[in-house]
């Protein structure tokens, strides 16, 4: 198999000059550049991609962590992450770990082994701190919540954006309300809930366990809700759903038995994805392309310059009211 010293001798040039050809280098001449060129395409060169990553010690790969990839909400998480790597022209190795802890391990493996450039977590089940002492090996930036001085984050306020969500429906007179969640023990889900109790305790409205969901993802899991409701005493009026997909699926098996939104069942749900303005569902828009977009920036920022400090960005939340209020 022919090297770059063959490739020299044959094109009249030396190692360096093919170096720089290879390598894109501006500052060789087009007479040298084009006999270097037709030396690699007659003896069909190509180059020893693992021998080049020895020498730069760069890889030009991202690795993802991501829980499920056929999640919308992580689906547009991974969107923004795509849109910019392709900008980048760096490549990506997106890993669904369904939360399993040794598959996250298994990435953080490889950024200690330098077999990626860096990491992009989106969720995760490890701890932090187990994941905090992986970055020495490679930038690592978390698409949730961190106080780190180790770890860049990006994420939205979900207390906030869920306590405003409750707040809305007991302006529209509200007091039998529920909530729909994924994870529970998740650190946005406890956010979320404890804002969820707050707001209540501050109207001086109790708090119904029964009427909270969790492990509720899908629309099919959102119809299931529906019908759980159906068969209680006392039904709540309104609910607080965590996911559009799912709203869409409350909506749906609630036409079917002759519920009507939002006069019989009100809803308020979550990330403004398309499906909302299909179903015209008031909705919190989580900004969940761009905080994929601003980290992924925020990788590249810290591959480009290593030195460069920790960031934590928050990005604002906006209220769609549609017609589900």
């Amino acid at each position: 198999m022919a090297n770059i010293k063959d490739i020299a001798r044959l094109a009249g040039v030396s190692v360096a000059t093919v170096s720089r050809v290879l390598n894109d280098h501006p500052y060789v001449s087009e007479a040298k550049r084009a006999a270097v060129q037709e030396v690699v395409q007659r003896l069909n060169y190509s180059r020893n991609v693992n021998a080049v990553h020895l020498i730069t010690g760069k890889t030009n790969m991202v690795g993802v962590v991501i829980p499920y990839l056929n999640l919308p909400y992580f689906n547009s998480i991974m969107e923004g992450i795509a849109q910019e790597a392709l900008e980048a022209n760096v490549h990506l190795l997106v890993s669904q770990t369904n939360y399993a802890a040794d598959k996250e391990t298994e990435l953080l493996n490889m950024l200690k082994i330098k077999q990626i450039d860096g990491l992009l977590i989106c969720s995760r089940s490890l701890k932090w701190e187990v994941i905090e002492a992986y970055s020495q090996f490679g930038p690592i930036i978390a698409c949730e919540y961190i106080e780190s001085d180790r770890i860049s984050s990006v994420h939205i306020d979900h207390y906030g954006s869920f306590r405003l969500a409750v707040q809305l429906l007991l302006e529209k007179g509200h007091t039998r309300i529920g909530y729909c969640l994924g994870r529970g023990h998740s650190f946005n889900s406890r956010n979320r809930r404890r804002a969820f109790s707050d707001a209540l305790s501050s109207a001086g409205v109790p708090v119904r366990e029964e009427w909270m969901f969790y492990q509720i993802y899908s629309i099919e899991d959102g119809a299931e809700v529906v019908r759980s409701i159906l068969d209680m005493e006392e039904r709540p009026t309104a609910l607080l759903v965590a996911g559009d997909q799912v709203a869409a699926g409350i909506i749906s098996e609630a036409v079917k038995h002759g519920l009507r939104v939002p006069e019989d069942l009100a809803i308020v749900s979550f990330d403004n994805h398309p499906i909302a303005q299909l179903f015209d569902i008031t909705t919190i828009d989580n900004r969940l392309v761009e905080i994929g977009r601003t980290a992924f920036s925020l990788l590249l920022k810290r591959l480009q310059d290593p030195a460069s400090p920790v960031e934590h960005r928050e990005l604002p939340f906006r209220l769609i009211e549609r017609a589900t209020v």
